[in-house]
């Protein structure tokens, strides 16, 4: 482990930070990010190789499925500090939320069985975070095997649950990427931000499996365009 740390750093200092002089004195001096980036822990989607974000581009904060945690639930308070000191302090512009294909925190919520003993001390705990994309996903797909459950709550851009459901607001109670939205708007200062103009919320796919990532505008009302590339 020591050598591939070692070795890791010394291409990172010989490809990047010795070819960046200016960049990297300027980032001494402070950070000015212009998104903030809310992924998986999931060691396959690291968004700064994904998007190609730079040293100083984006404040990213990783967890368990990419969930974030209503206002109200302030035992997870990790991703809740994270939320206000990058809109409050650094004043970010745009906040990314990055679901992903085959994820296991999205698994663990979609097989959670009712009213049996817990097997996780954490996780079962965190991913009830998902619980309103749960109950719409096995209401529109109760008969499907687990694996398509599962693509479907971590699938936000999905338009079959549009059509199911007529909702007008078109994204704000499914999936899990959508229900992280919904509850960052939960956040009275980033409702104001983003009611000021001065914050912008985007939701993310990112498939692994076919190499493609979908992207999609969240606003107060919830409307979305997506766009594949």
């Amino acid at each position: 482990p020591a050598e591939r740390i070692k070795q890791g750093f010394q291409r990172f200092k010989q490809e990047t930070y010795n070819q960046k002089p200016e960049l990297f004195s300027q980032l001494a001096t402070g950070q000015h990010p212009k998104f903030m980036v809310i992924a998986c822990s999931d060691s396959r989607v690291c968004p700064t190789t994904i998007l190609r974000f730079q040293p100083g581009e984006a404040f990213v904060v990783r967890n368990i499925a990419n969930m974030v945690p209503p206002p109200e639930q302030a035992g997870y308070p990790g991703t809740s500090a994270a939320l206000e000191y990058a809109v409050t302090a650094l004043k970010v512009e745009n906040i990314l939320v990055i679901g992903h294909s085959r994820c296991g925190g999205i698994k663990a919520l979609m097989t959670q069985k009712e009213n049996t003993n817990k097997w996780s001390s954490f996780i079962e705990d965190w991913v009830e975070i998902g619980r309103p994309a749960r109950a719409v996903t096995l209401a529109a797909a109760a008969q499907q095997q687990v694996e398509h459950q599962c693509t479907k709550c971590e699938k936000a851009s999905d338009k079959n649950f549009v059509q199911t459901f007529k909702l007008k607001q078109v994204w704000s109670l499914q999936e899990s990427v959508n229900v992280s939205l919904a509850n960052l708007l939960a956040f009275p200062f980033i409702k104001e931000a983003v009611s000021s103009g001065t914050l912008a919320l985007h939701g993310g796919y990112y498939n692994f499996v076919e190499g493609s990532f979908e992207y999609w505008w969240y606003g107060i009302d919830g409307k979305s365009q997506v766009s594949k590339f």
